[in-house]
């Protein structure tokens, strides 16, 4: 590992030809992975990563380089100086001194995830795999997995920051599939936490395998899903994805900072109903997408995105800081030392109200409950989406009623939050991956129970 000494020679070789920021981040990630396929093992790995990218600015221009050799020195110093001459028309000649050392703790956890044995993990994923097979005899696929990694982070830059993080995260996938001679249905659960090997300990794998099972089978034998304008229950924790693609990525400094979003210059303004309160949280324990300090060595913070549907603040990295003339956010990520950092979301999600969600089906005259929501599509200059429902069902007369299968959501995420006037009190956090500008990171999307008034569903009936 490169000493404090090697860090600073590097930052200020990055200023010797150009720019007026310099930033190091070095990485050391083990991960380990088992999946497995109707209960038999499909595959397995272990992985340890190693690298280091260095990213010098110029207002709000950028050059990122890295490396995964972390043993010469010399050749780390020639990279940074030949990246800092394409900014050469700043050049500010600074030597840099780091301070100490500030660590942090991101995932405390019990058990290490790549300390124990792949059989451990194969017998609990195939016990699942048993479980949801045996659900019922139209379950004709199953797959089981999970996937963890412990990744120490050292980060330092030339106003004199040096802070390293160490962090864990561990997830199980579990997916059943049921088949008749005209279609196939699935139903998954991907739940995850920054912890360690404890949380696959503690997880209910039968009653995952159980749910994914019941999902695919009753979607098997719904009804096509009518279409056109209707009100629409979405249901909580995975529902909140539409929240996180159709709004969250537009309060990205990514889009806002470029003004390619339909929110920027928008801080003030009503831009949901009032009912609507929404936050991008990374310092909640354990959770998916938490962490202790960003990837630029900024502490996380709760940020307070919307507030009774009044715009409150954007999410801001150290560029979109530079473009927007604003403070950064504790909001910039990225997968590993191949990409430079950029605003992304952690735990986002819509707050709690204080209807029921059985007041709010019982409110609801005639529409479409989607119980659990799919993957989809969104444009964050327009914030027009398109995105499947996994499980729906009719609503008629404040009852819910038979499943219906094909429904898509389409909108616009401006209109949507406009129109969401039931929240319910059953907040509930489900687990992702994001992929953006700075490639894939964990996050958290979720909300409670609620209910947009009129939007159209795209159904095969």
């Amino acid at each position: 590992m490169l000493s404090q000494s090697s860090i600073e020679r590097i930052l200020t070789a990055a200023l010797s030809r150009g720019g007026d920021f310099s930033e190091v981040y070095i990485e050391r990630c083990k991960s380990t992975s088992v999946s497995l396929l109707n209960g038999v093992v499909e595959s397995t790995g272990s992985h340890l990563d190693l690298g280091i990218g260095i990213r010098i600015l110029e207002g709000d221009k950028c050059v990122y380089v890295y490396s995964n050799d972390l043993y010469h020195e010399d050749k780390l110093i020639r990279m940074a100086q030949n990246a800092s001459a394409s900014l050469s028309q700043v050049e500010s000649g600074k030597t840099v001194y780091l301070e100490p050392q500030i660590e942090y703790f991101s995932h405390k956890y019990k058990i290490a995830p790549t300390s124990v044995s792949k059989s451990e993990k194969v017998a609990k994923l195939r016990c699942a795999s048993e479980t949801a097979t045996a659900y019922s005899s139209l379950i004709t696929q199953t797959s089981a997995s999970t996937a963890a990694n412990e990744k120490d982070v050292w980060i330092a830059n030339s106003d004199g920051l040096y802070v390293a993080d160490h962090r864990s995260r561990t997830r199980v996938m579990i997916q059943a599939i049921a088949s008749s001679e005209e279609d196939k249905q699935y139903g998954y659960f991907g739940p995850g936490s920054a912890q360690g090997h404890e949380f696959f300990e503690e997880l209910d794998m039968d009653d995952l395998a159980n749910q994914a099972a019941k999902i695919a089978t009753t979607m098997l034998s719904a009804k096509p899903c009518p279409s056109g304008k209707m009100p629409v229950v979405i249901g909580n924790a995975f529902g909140g994805v539409i929240f996180h693609e159709a709004c969250g990525h537009a309060l990205e400094a990514t889009s806002v900072g470029i003004k390619a979003s339909y929110f920027t210059d928008k801080l003030g303004q009503q831009i949901a109903n009032p009912l609507v309160t929404a936050y991008d949280d990374a310092k909640i324990a354990k959770e998916w997408g938490s962490y202790e300090v960003d990837d630029e060595g900024t502490p996380s913070q709760t940020n307070l995105l919307i507030k009774d549907g009044i715009l409150n603040s954007y999410l801001i990295d150290k560029i979109g800081s530079r473009r927007m003339n604003m403070p950064s956010t504790g909001c910039s990520r990225r997968q590993n030392y191949t990409f430079a950092p950029t605003s992304r979301m952690s735990n986002t999600f819509i707050a709690a109200g204080k209807s029921t969600p059985e007041e709010i089906i019982a409110d609801t005259e005639y529409g479409i409950y989607a119980a659990n929501m799919g993957g989809g599509s969104v444009d964050t200059s327009t914030g027009e989406f398109n995105f499947a429902v996994n499980e729906a069902y009719m609503i008629r007369n404040g009852k819910i009623c038979e499943p219906v299968k094909g429904a898509t959501l389409i909108g616009k995420g401006n209109e949507v939050l406009m129109n969401i006037d039931r929240v319910g009190n059953d907040l509930k956090l489900a687990q992702g991956v994001c992929g953006s500008e700075s490639g894939s990171v964990a996050v958290d999307v979720g909300q409670p129970t609620i209910r947009v008034s009129e939007i159209t569903v795209g159904g095969q009936g």
